[in-house]
């Protein structure tokens, strides 16, 4: 009898110190009054947003207030940064600018773009998501570059990209029209889709951090969060209004809300259910 009842007891104490589950979840709501973001980047000295329909990225302060200015720019896209410095597609004109510290200057590109809808740079390395050409461009040292994809459906193909990642061995993108994702190394070779199964709406901005991949499914009004294989960890719906990107800061997720004109902030913390599909990734890290 009394091996029965250490035995309820230590079973009893196995589940009490079982580690609750964990989701990202939202904690605040930040209103940016006057801009309808686009793309998202974050510099040392705070977060950039694009702000397509008054063509101008600007730098907001914690509580949304407008702090800097970068006017004059025609229909910016998915901008990134490095450093201090942020480049900017311009969707308009397909001029790319480098701009830090007040100090502007044009991205010397031998090939022509039509409408680039996102970058990505970091040290010498840069890929752009050329929309209306169906292809990105990479360098290795933005010296040489190398085109991939054409317009279609089929594995390499893209029907309008509109957002691009570097990693350390591959390039991700945002096949918007095609409703995934695909992941290529940095030859350009086809590697992997993700997202296929998910019935998303226009995947229009991505965020790949060291576990895991982020996607905006715009028309959908949700996030989708995946493991590197692509499975499915997480659907966030709370909060979320025709998202453009989102960008992880200081191990917060900041999701960009075109409708409402925000971003929503969400901490990775126990207590939320998730969904049924990611139910078995639960413990999953971010």
């Amino acid at each position: 009898m009394k091996y029965t009842i250490l035995f309820i007891a230590t079973t009893l104490m196995l589940f009490s110190c079982k580690e609750e589950p964990k989701s990202w979840q939202h904690s605040k709501t930040i209103l940016v009054e006057g801009v309808n973001p686009i793309g998202i980047a974050h510099t040392p000295n705070g977060i950039w947003l694009s702000d397509g329909d008054h063509n101008r990225v600007v730098r907001i302060d914690e509580n949304g207030n407008v702090e800097e200015s970068i006017d004059s720019l025609d229909r910016p896209m998915h901008i990134s940064s490095d450093g201090y410095e942020i480049s900017i597609p311009q969707y308009g004109n397909d001029v790319i600018l480098r701009w830090k510290e007040n100090i502007v200057k044009e991205m010397a590109i031998e090939d022509s773009l039509d409408a680039p809808a996102g970058i990505w740079r970091t040290g010498e390395e840069t890929a752009i998501a050329d929309f209306y050409n169906n292809r990105i461009l990479y360098s290795k040292d933005n010296l040489e570059w190398i085109s991939f994809g054409k317009e279609g459906k089929a594995e390499g193909d893209f029907y309008y990209p509109t957002d691009v990642q570097i990693t350390k061995d591959a390039i991700w993108v945002a096949d918007a029209y095609n409703n995934r994702v695909q992941v290529f190394d940095k030859s350009g070779n086809f590697q992997k889709v993700i997202g296929v199964d998910q019935k998303m709406n226009a995947a229009t901005g991505i965020f790949v951090s060291e576990t895991a991949l982020f996607v905006t499914d715009f028309e959908n009004d949700r996030v989708l969060v995946f493991d590197h294989e692509g499975t499915l960890l997480q659907e966030i719906k709370e909060h979320i209004a025709k998202p453009t990107d989102l960008i992880l800061i200081d191990s917060k997720l900041y999701v960009a809300n075109y409708r409402t004109s925000e971003l929503n902030v969400f901490e990775w913390k126990t207590g939320a259910a998730m969904n049924e599909e990611a139910h078995s990734h639960e413990d999953h890290e971010h």
